[in-house]
């Protein structure tokens, strides 16, 4: 029988589960334990055959979400991220184009495997023999890329997965001459499981959780326990009952005399982002299997270790991009593709790890630990106490609270209006156009209805601007963008009647008065902050900072004069603070307390600054806090009692996620509090945020927030969430 009447036509993997446009459509037989009948379109050579493929349950689930992987990195390729001529070969027809929020995710897992392989031929090029056995390798290209660049002079390289996929790849290669000539001549009849044979390159078709099969077939295709080999495997593991991974992992480390092994997978299952991602696995019937017994760092290195390994390390992928990639390439990758995602992009890095583990070799092998200099987000955050969260309840017909990137400003005593973002109208996803308010009435939180009035294009549904309130019924809008290569928005009057009441059935009539091209380079940016100062008697707004189309941080600022509408020079003395976007500003005794922030190198910032008043201007000044504050970015910020309160935000301290940081103005003491979600029913994302802070209540009330999760879908916080500080503030 020839190869290509053998093999079956499924368009499937096993490397990974991000989603994508399913290339192939679904029949099931018997119910949910039963086969899946597959049947697809994928790319190959004029002639193949295209029965369909009958799947068991097992491999069912994980193929079906292990599809679009290559399509994704071959997406990559094409935007410049990874230089990999070889995917298109293997995607064919199924080429997409991705986010960039995926692109970067991953250019990352490519770039963190690719080093760890080469560091393993690089260290072992002394020997005259070594192995390479890529486990779920689906249609990945790593052979290709390792072979054409001249790597591959004394390695073998043995790929392993479900019997229809190395049969759809070998196809594949046989019929395209470009793959077929680094190959070499391959032998024609299937030995065994081994369903393509070259000189240095072995494909098997074998399901990973069977063991001894699993060890029959590498043994008759010749892998040789003596050599030293490097294990690979890319989000396949966690598929895998743990009893079978686990007797896997250790199976390889007693088995062979001189071993690597590098695992890339995900992690921290139980925080806002993970439950997202454990949902959208489950929903694709792929359940993260390892997650529950190994959820950290530290429970995959003790994993490693107590199968057998000598040594292990382990990285979250914030840490491999910042420590093991050149900074000259973290630039190149960042400027790319416009982009804006950063909250999720440092959040999919935080739930995901490579790790290295290696036994019996001559030298030690650690290609993570050589790189990273500094313990980075390490070990548990000391935690002063806890403030719960409680959901504010509010039934009515106005929708539209479920968004991110608006902003919320407290326009009256009891109301608070909510503008732009990202978010949910009329069952889409869209930028919000519409105004929402939430009036407090009679002790509870109510919406209420917001009629605008040319409005046109004038509001242009922006997001990350800024809204300062500067009299009874004036509102100032600065700036915004609609996409991250456009921050043409300018600036905006809102004005709304002295009295109104949200409650009525007109709700309340915000009129927008268009200012541009006032204070026009003032205004073109994002993620800035516009926070009241005074000087000399007279008020001013404080721009600070933030993004435009053109610069991808900024550490300029303007002072605006709040009835003259125009930029006043005012001097400023004293450490210039680091550029930087999606800070917190507060206004404090006539200046204003400027907190963390992304950077310019898209680090989070732990730095807080004052710009007090002085004689002939203002002066900058460091607030010095101990201990030293957690860097963030993403956060809102409030101040009360000679009290900066900080909620939520993104940092790199993946162990756990921003609550409140309360730090003490006069003394600099710095505390951090988790916040309870006891009684939420679902994830709280406190990232593009907004939060109002009632003094006299002192109550926080959180707006929105959230974002795209990777490739896991959006999640938007469903209702506003209320936070008590009495006991806290009282007591601090």
């Amino acid at each position: 029988m020839s190869l290509r009447r053998r093999c079956g036509r499924a368009r499937v993997g096993s490397r990974d589960g991000a989603p994508g446009r399913r290339e192939w459509s679904a029949v099931g037989r018997g119910g949910a334990e039963a086969g899946l009948l597959v049947t697809g379109r994928p790319w190959a050579p004029p002639g193949a055959a295209r029965p369909p493929v009958w799947l068991p349950p097992f491999s069912r689930r994980v193929q079906g979400t292990g599809g679009s992987s290559a399509v994704s990195k071959c997406s990559a390729a094409a935007r410049g991220y990874v230089r990999d001529r070889f995917l298109e070969l293997l995607v064919g027809r199924r080429r997409r184009r991705r986010a960039p929020l995926v692109h970067r995710g991953y250019y990352v897992r490519t770039r963190a495997v690719d080093h760890c392989v080469q560091d393993f031929l690089l260290k072992t090029q002394s020997h005259p023999r070594t192995q390479i056995l890529s486990l779920g390798a689906g249609f990945d290209s790593l052979y290709f890329r390792l072979k054409d660049m001249g790597l591959l002079s004394h390695t073998v390289v043995y790929e392993v997965d479900f019997p229809n996929v190395v049969c759809q790849k070998a196809t594949l290669i046989k019929g395209i001459k470009e793959l077929s000539a680094l190959v070499g001549d391959a032998e024609g009849e299937r030995i065994g499981a081994t369903t393509f044979s070259g000189e240095d390159y072995k494909l098997l078709g074998v399901d990973l959780s069977e063991l001894s099969k699993l060890q029959k077939a590498l043994e008759e295709a010749g892998l040789d326990s003596e050599v030293p080999t490097l294990f690979l495997a890319e989000v396949v593991l966690t598929y895998m009952e743990n009893s079978r991974s686990d007797a896997l992992i250790q199976w390889a480390a007693e088995h062979f005399s001189q071993a690597c092994f590098v695992l890339y997978e995900q992690m921290h299952p139980e925080d806002p982002f993970g439950r997202v991602m454990q949902q959208h696995f489950s929903q694709l019937n792929s359940t993260l299997q390892s997650l529950a017994q190994y959820p950290d760092h530290e429970a995959q290195r003790r994993r490693f270790l107590q199968k057998g390994w000598t040594e292990c390390s382990v990285m979250d992928m914030n840490e491999f991009f910042t420590f093991c990639t050149p900074e000259d390439e973290q630039r190149r990758v960042q400027a790319l593709e416009p982009f804006d995602e950063y909250e999720e992009w440092h959040l999919k890095c935080s739930h995901y790890f490579v790790l290295t583990a290696a036994k019996g070799m001559k030298s030690s092998w650690t290609p993570l630990l050589s790189n990273m200099t500094v313990p980075y987000g390490d070990g548990p955050v000391k935690v002063a106490g806890s403030i719960t969260a409680s959901v504010c309840g509010i039934h009515s017909e106005v929708a539209g609270l479920r968004r991110y990137g608006h902003h919320s400003a407290l326009i009256k005593p009891d109301i608070i209006l909510t503008t732009g973002g990202f978010g949910e109208e009329d069952g889409q996803h869209c930028r919000m156009r519409n105004f929402h308010v939430l009036i407090k009435h009679e002790g509870c939180w109510k919406a209420g209805g917001v009629k605008k009035e040319n409005h046109g294009k004038r509001w242009g549904g922006r997001l990350y601007h800024t809204v300062s309130c500067l009299s009874n019924n004036l509102a100032l809008v600065v700036g915004g963008r609609t996409s991250p290569s456009s921050a043409a928005l300018g600036m905006l009057w809102l004005k709304f009647p002295e009295s109104c009441n949200a409650l009525d059935s007109d709700g309340i009539t915000v009129e927008l008065v268009d200012l541009q091209p006032v204070a026009e380079p003032a205004a073109l940016r994002w993620r800035h902050t516009a926070t009241e100062v005074m000087f000399r008697g007279e008020k001013y707004l404080f721009l600070y900072g933030g993004r435009s189309a053109m610069q991808p941080v900024l550490g300029d600022w303007y002072f605006l004069h709040t009835e003259e509408l125009s930029c006043t020079a005012i001097p400023v003395e004293g450490p210039v603070p680091e550029s930087r976007h999606s800070h917190s500003a507060c206004s404090w005794r006539g200046g204003v307390l400027i907190a963390g922030g992304l950077g310019a190198a898209e680090q989070p910032l732990g730095s807080v600054f004052f710009l007090r008043e002085i004689e002939h201007g203002f002066q900058w000044q460091t607030v010095e806090t101990h201990p030293p504050l957690i860097p963030r970015y993403s956060h809102t910020a409030h101040v009360y009692d000679e009290k900066l309160l900080l909620v939520g935000g993104v940092w790199f301290h993946s162990s756990s996620v921003p609550g409140i940081t309360i730090i003490d103005l006069m003394t600099g003491l710095c505390m951090d509090y988790t916040i309870s979600v006891e009684h939420l029913e679902w994830p709280l994302m406190l990232h593009n945020h907004s939060s109002v802070f009632l003094p006299n209540e002192k109550e926080l009330l959180l707006i929105g927030g959230g974002g795209n999760c990777f490739s896991f879908g959006t999640h938007l916080n469903p209702e506003p969430v209320s936070l008590s500080f009495s006991n806290i503030l009282t007591s601090h």
